[in-house]
């Protein structure tokens, strides 16, 4: 166990880096969508559901393989730009988890921006505030706070759904923990100093979203 140790915090950052694109990707996937739930044009809004039930009604682990596996049976893509990036493990992993994030990150923002009461964009508006300044400076500082709670349980999904990348060749956490256990035969031993770090970074990504939820409280 001490031995697999470093190794396994070297592994880490690997994990974190993953963690750490794919929630920015999501984020900005999921506002797009959110934003395109509530539009009031049809083909819009059903556009946005149907990628929002697509990701959140199928396993992250089969849209891993369809991305890595499936898109490089396409010939056509394999004479493209996109191939450079579709090739690479790396980037397959966090096509995938991103646009997962992002689904359910759209339906997360959805719900924040439903809970705003139209009665405080009509304030703004009566006061010959723009709509841009009304989105940026209200609507999203409330739907970020009314969102936080169910977004930090998202977080913490994403930072376990990552130990699925070691199933496309990565070596994250769990993909070292793997390789470990195939040279040493222990695997309760390295799976519990890998459970310790999933269980250390969940800790510590847990009470930072209550710290921010007590700090906007207040604010």
């Amino acid at each position: 166990m001490i031995e697999s140790l470093p190794k396994l915090l070297n592994a880490t950052l690997t994990t974190l880096k993953l963690l750490s694109l794919s929630l920015i990707f999501g984020l900005i996937i999921g506002l797009i969508f959110a934003l395109m739930r509530l539009s009031k044009k049809k083909f819009i809004n059903n556009f946005s559901y149907g990628f929002s039930y697509i990701f959140r009604g199928t396993p992250l682990l089969v849209q891993i393989f369809i991305i890595y596996f499936g898109l490089g049976q396409i010939e056509y893509l394999r004479s493209t730009f996109l191939w450079t990036i579709l090739k690479e493990p790396y980037w397959c992993a966090i096509i995938a988890f991103s646009l997962n994030t992002g689904a359910y990150t759209s339906e997360i923002l959805r719900s924040a921006f439903q809970t705003i009461k139209p009665g405080m964009i009509e304030a703004g508006k009566s006061l010959g505030i723009s709509s841009k300044i009304i989105f940026y400076k209200i609507q999203i500082p409330i739907a970020i706070k009314q969102s936080l709670p169910a977004y930090g349980n998202e977080i913490i999904l994403m930072l376990k759904g990552t130990s699925l990348a070691s199933t496309v060749t990565l070596m994250d956490l769990t993909g070292v923990a793997k390789y470990i256990i195939s040279t040493t035969f222990k695997p309760v031993e390295v799976f519990i100093v890998a459970g310790g770090i999933y269980l250390l970074l969940t800790f510590l990504v847990h009470n930072l979203i209550k710290f921010s939820e007590k700090k906007m409280r207040t604010n």
